[in-house]
């Protein structure tokens, strides 16, 4: 479907939103943690409207461009008219969430393999990899209430997610909040891979070794350092350019 282009429609702030979310959603699905169309990405539009971007409900991860990121408010209403409408599963769970954490400018949710199995093991993420170091300090959980379509699960939803930044959906999947969209996306993928290393140590059936909880502490310093200072700069702009090299479609 051809989508008449948003360019000279939205702000240049806006527009470039656009680009760097439809980004997103084209690397959640080359790196394969789409779930065809059911998952979402949101980011919030700055300003005091309380705008926010999220999916074309019915378009797969890898179709989706800057233009056809649809513009909803508060309530799921549409501020410019899309084809397309959006998932009030998606809307329940992202729009509660920027309701409360004015630093969620990105919330990112997936339903992968390895990210529900975690969620269904009643000890949720161990410490048992590098990886797991860097989300356990910032990890909470919320028990599964069903498909997320009740207003009344919202405020457990913001209870539960608190101040962290990593939450499991208990037998549902992982969700991250970023600063923007470069550290949500960071935040997702080395949550999704300390859940797979999770999946592959327990199937191999030996004992496991859990790493001393005293080397999780000051864990905000030691990620300083690991990015040389940069955060999810570090490795975004390549990000992004393997999306060049790939399909730049995303930015029309």
């Amino acid at each position: 479907m051809e989508i008449a282009s948003l360019q000279k429609v939205v702000s240049a702030q806006e527009w470039e939103l656009r680009v760097q979310l439809a980004a997103c959603y084209r690397l959640v699905a080359m790196y394969g943690w789409s779930d065809l169309v059911f998952t979402h990405i949101s980011a919030r539009i700055p300003g005091p409207e309380h705008h926010f971007l999220i999916n074309p409900y019915g378009l797969m991860f890898d179709e989706i461009t800057a233009s056809s990121l649809v513009k909803v408010d508060h309530r799921c209403n549409k501020v410019i008219d899309s084809p397309f409408p959006v998932n009030p599963a998606g809307f329940t769970i992202h729009s509660c969430i920027h309701e409360v954490r004015e630093d969620a400018a990105c919330v990112l949710h997936t339903h992968t393999r390895a990210g529900v199995a975690v969620s269904a093991q009643k000890h949720g993420l161990l410490p048992i990899s590098q990886q797991s170091t860097f989300v356990l300090p910032y990890l909470a959980y919320h028990n599964y209430e069903g498909v997320a379509l009740r207003d009344d699960e919202r405020p457990r939803l913001q209870q539960n997610l608190g101040t962290k930044r990593f939450l499991m959906l208990r037998n549902h999947g992982l969700l991250v909040v970023g600063r923007d969209i470069a550290e949500a996306f960071l935040n997702m993928y080395t949550f999704e891979n300390a859940c797979r290393i999770q999946i592959d140590a327990l199937a191999g059936g030996s004992q496991l070794i859990p790493i001393d909880p005293r080397i999780m502490e000051n864990m905000e310093q030691v990620m300083k350092v690991v990015s040389s200072g940069a955060g999810p700069m570090i490795a975004w702009p390549a990000l992004l350019r393997r999306l060049e090299r790939t399909d730049p479609s995303y930015r029309t």
